[in-house]
């Protein structure tokens, strides 16, 4: 029996959460502690919200210039649903120069793909599939690409730069999750699975992966499962120190720093 609620389901946020710390995937699926708005994260939320409504115009309309004046409303839709994040910018020059930052990502985009010749199936797919093992996975796919062979391309936009080779297993983790989730809800092992930078230079980096890939990544999945299912009946979340404890909003919490985690929740 778990001493706390584990999630009804894993997210390849969550699962990534877990394999950068366990006490990181505790303090967010476990505790659900808030967390603040980062100005980063809300400009990914933007330039995606922009992308999504892209492919609702018509294939001829789908210019840079039209993406770029997507932007604005964009933001004033996100500053009515989240109040909030007016509170990210000092005055409204740093606001303004954030906003210039996320038209500069989309106005990339073109440099990397042609809008106008494509007709995805799905944008925002959201998916909840049961694997054998009985597990749960749920998350969303940026975009679902069927070409009229049936072949299948899962696109996830990455508002960062492109990180060196050694350094890309998070996101290539991530898309095959995508990939696992969709073979077993559609039975059809995608033939590409495509993750687009947008920052920095922008990039493209794919694979097309074998169906031996994806049973090895649902067999990994499954591992990271029962580790978190060992943790919850345990009680034993171990912090894990990195370089990216820098970004972490929970300092003040983790032993690693001199703090104490709260009591866990009960049932």
């Amino acid at each position: 029996m778990t001493t706390a609620p584990l999630p009804s389901a894993l997210s390849p946020s969550r699962a990534s959460d877990f394999l950068q710390c366990p006490l990181l995937f505790r303090f967010r699926a476990i505790d659900k502690i808030p967390e603040p708005p980062s100005s980063a994260a809300l400009r990914g939320t933007l330039v995606h919200a922009c992308l999504e409504r892209l492919y609702e115009l018509p294939a001829e309309t789908r210019t840079a210039r039209t993406a770029v004046g997507l932007v604005e409303p964009q933001w004033e839709r996100l500053r009515a649903e989240r109040p909030e994040v007016d509170g990210l910018f000092a005055d409204d020059a740093e606001r303004d120069a954030w906003l210039e930052s996320a038209r500069a990502l989309v106005t990339r985009y073109f440099d990397l793909e042609n809008p106008a010749a494509l007709e995805p199936r799905d944008r925002e797919m959201r998916l909840d599939v049961s694997l054998p093992s009985g597990l749960r996975l749920r998350g969303y796919v940026d975009r679902l690409d069927v070409a009229p062979s049936g072949q299948i391309r899962v696109v996830d936009y990455k508002t960062g730069k492109s990180p060196h080779p050694r350094f890309e297993d998070k996101a290539k983790f991530q898309v095959f999750f995508y990939a696992v989730m969709i073979w077993r809800d559609l039975g059809v092992v995608p033939a590409r699975l495509q993750l687009v930078y947008l920052g920095g230079d922008g990039a493209v980096r794919w694979y097309d992966p074998t169906e031996d890939e994806l049973r090895a990544a649902e067999a990994e999945i499954g591992r990271i499962w029962d580790r978190i299912e060992e943790a919850g009946r345990t009680g034993v979340w171990e912090p894990r120190r990195s370089k990216l404890c820098g970004w972490c909003d929970h300092q003040a919490l983790c032993p690693e720093f001199g703090g104490t985690p709260p009591p866990l929740p009960t049932r």
